[in-house]
């Protein structure tokens, strides 16, 4: 008998295989099923989910696909096991969209208790067409076909998608990493839009994922000398950056669009995506709604009632963030007024992804931005969320800064931190690594050996940080250790102000810890970050036994849901020669940070900072990004402060330290 492991691998394996012929049966229930021929009409319990044609794209940033994946997906959560769920998911894979199907079995295997051993393959291999060219799968699986026996990978070249001509294109290794996708790919996945899912804090950690990832970005343009990332300045002005992807939609070679240097967005008016029509100007004019709740320090419900927007204590157990958060990415079952503040963000994405046919009179595809796996890849992906960043910074700018009593923790002290790499204290190298994927799971093309395709990709070796803590208090203190790292110069290398370096902060680690009294020593492993996830799991590994048992440490890191910031891209390039960057380290009561919860189920407890965790609440009752999500006090103890250092310099509990970063290319020893 199969595994239940195993039989969910089949499910996703080969997604774009065609119908077998023959009739399908659909459960209803109790055991009886009702049979239709594969002509027939689909059952209603399928409700939406047909709408959506087989072989396009799947976006979760257009309403009617999220309609499409709600029917889908409550017709899988009927499923009380795998073996009810295997028999609804084969009762309906030829006739619903291949990767709405995908995205709905996923859904469902991550928050139903009672499937709680089983895991989803990497999306790399169940989609590779969203990570490698189509010119070289084909050949991929030409080689095979010529011979078999074959064992040598096809390398994916770090510049298939454009040559290095485009200063841009000095980052496609990072845009188009495999771990970053993935990870785009898991987070939208565990936090849906429109999908009846009441994620704790879901709308300040749209703000706050998609932040810390504008400010990695900004950190590895500035190790190749490139000014930071300029914000979209409406939607009127030429894009600047073409894209084109060189990848395919489905294995059948439909293409992705394509969007040339400098194009004017339009008006759409796409009927085949059941889009109907999207204006600028009402994008527009939700943008200058949301503006106006910002400065006016309300925001308007559907009965006219006003809600304060503050950071302080949460409103309505909701902090100003959150609420705005909701309202902007946005979900209607969210937002306190869908109707009137609209879908900004979704409807920027497909405004962007439609760019180059609006009004489908090409027949184009939808570009790449328009797909949560791909839509990283794109350089304007950041130039859109600079736009949304500055919205929301433009509310944080709002708020009073902290103040002593919210930054200090009395009788506890930061004596000194560092780094240390294989031995090398404060100095970091980083270079290139290798992973191999099975790209032949997830293609209807080839024969039965394995099609494996070789990704090049930025990587690290494991480092520790080590702290040193005075507890001068006559008891144990349990405490948070929050850790961030951020560039010391500036584009023109000059030291930064507070104000200048406050985005580019990145969460490292933050873990609670418990101090006895008097001097502490704590090491802790860049591997158990609280921003990433553990590599992705490949069929091959699931199929030798890789599976969840409930209860088990292994179980709780395996139960992470997939989503979190790649392991390996966990630091930034540097320079050959050495990169500047400072470690800020800060403690914080965990008194005052903790939040009461039970966790339940399955806990995808790993990335919690990015991701949080599942069914639960978000574990740190902060504001997301303290102390840097506001700016900075004007003066403390008399003292002026105008740089993160000056700060520090003021609470025993916070201290900086400078670091190198060193890129190695290829002479990084592999971990």
């Amino acid at each position: 008998m199969a595994t239940e492991q195993s039989q969910v691998l089949e499910l996703f394996e080969k997604p774009f295989r065609g119908p077998s012929g023959g009739s399908i049966s659909f459960p209803t229930g109790e055991g009886i099923g009702t049979r239709i021929g594969t002509g027939a009409r689909p059952p209603p319990e399928l409700g939406y989910a047909t709408s959506l044609q087989r072989g396009r794209v799947f976006s979760v940033f257009i309403r009617a696909h999220r309609r499409a994946a709600r029917s889908l997906c409550e017709y899988f959560m009927r499923a009380r096991n795998i073996g009810e769920l295997t028999s609804l998911a084969n009762a309906c894979r030829n006739l619903v969209n291949e990767q709405l199907f995908i995205y709905c079995l996923s859904f469902v295997i991550i928050r139903k208790p009672e499937l709680r051993r089983v895991r989803i393959p990497t999306v790399v291999e169940t989609f590779p067409s969203k990570f490698a060219s189509q010119e070289m799968l084909q050949q991929a699986g030409n080689e095979i076909n010529r011979n078999p026996a074959r064992t040598e990978p096809i390398v994916i070249n770090q510049e298939f998608s454009g040559t290095l001509i485009k200063p841009e294109h000095r980052l496609s290794y990072w845009r188009e990493d495999y771990g970053i996708n993935s990870h785009h790919w898991h987070w939208h996945l565990v936090f849906p839009v429109e999908m009846d899912i009441r994620r704790d804090r879901k709308g300040e950690i749209f703000y706050y994922m998609h932040q810390q990832m504008l400010a990695r970005y900004d950190m590895e343009r500035l190790s190749h000398s490139l000014n930071r990332v300029l914000p979209l300045t409406g939607f009127r002005e030429p894009i600047v950056d073409g894209y084109f992807s060189k990848l395919t939609v489905n294995n059948s070679g439909r293409a992705w669009g394509t969007r040339q240097d400098n194009t004017t967005l339009k008006d759409i008016r796409r009927d085949d995506f059941g889009l109907g029509f999207i204006s600028i100007s009402d994008l527009e004019l939700y943008y200058s709604r949301l503006l106006d709740a910002v400065h006016q320090g309300f925001i308007q419900d559907r009965q006219g009632n006003r809600i304060p927007l503050t950071d302080g204590p949460p409103n309505r157990g909701k902090r100003g963030i959150d609420i705005l958060g909701d309202a902007f990415e946005a979900d209607a079952e969210l937002s306190v007024n869908y109707p009137f503040y609209g879908d900004l963000h979704n409807f920027a994405h497909v405004l962007i992804s439609f760019s180059h046919d609006p009004d489908f009179a090409h027949r184009e595809e939808v570009g790449a931005i328009g797909d949560p796996a791909t839509s990283m890849r794109d350089p304007t992906f950041y130039r859109l969320h600079k736009f949304v960043d500055e919205f929301f910074q433009e509310y944080k700018l709002q708020q009073r800064p902290y103040n002593n009593e919210e930054l200090g923790l009395p009788g506890v002290r930061v004596v000194r931190i560092g780094v240390l790499q294989d031995g090398v204290p404060n100095n970091l190298r980083t270079g290139w690594n290798q992973r191999e994927f099975e790209a032949g799971r997830g293609l209807d093309f080839g024969g039965s050996a394995p099609i494996r395709l070789r990704f090049t990709h930025l990587d690290h070796r494991p480092f520790d940080y080590h702290l040193q803590i005075m507890n001068t208090l006559p008891a144990e203190k349990d405490v948070t250790v929050r850790i961030f790292l951020a560039p010391t110069l500036d584009e023109r290398g000059n030291r930064m102000s507070f104000m200048d370096q406050r985005l580019l902060w990145t969460e490292m680690d933050k873990f609670v810890t418990k101090l006895t009294p008097g001097e502490n020593k704590l090491v802790r492993s860049s591997r158990d970050s609280s921003i990433t996830a553990p590599p992705e799991i490949t069929f091959r590994e699931l199929e030798a036994g890789r599976e969840i048992t409930s209860g088990t440490q292994a179980g709780v890191e395996f139960g992470q849901c997939g989503c979190g910031w790649p392991r390996h891209m966990l630091l930034p390039r540097g320079m050959p020669q050495g990169m500047d960057f400072q470690l800020f380290v800060m403690l914080t009561d965990h008194a005052v940070d903790k939040v009461e919860q039970v966790i339940r189920g399955r806990p995808c407890t790993n990335a919690v900072s990015y991701c949080g965790i599942l069914d639960s609440k978000f574990p740190d009752a902060r504001p997301m990004g303290f102390p840097f999500d506001r700016r900075n006090p004007a003066m403390i103890n008399g003292n002026v402060i105008q740089t993160a250092g000056e700060l520090a310099a003021q609470f025993d509990n916070m201290v900086m330290e400078d670091i190198k970063i060193t890129f190695v290319g290829n002479q990084l020893q592999r971990a």
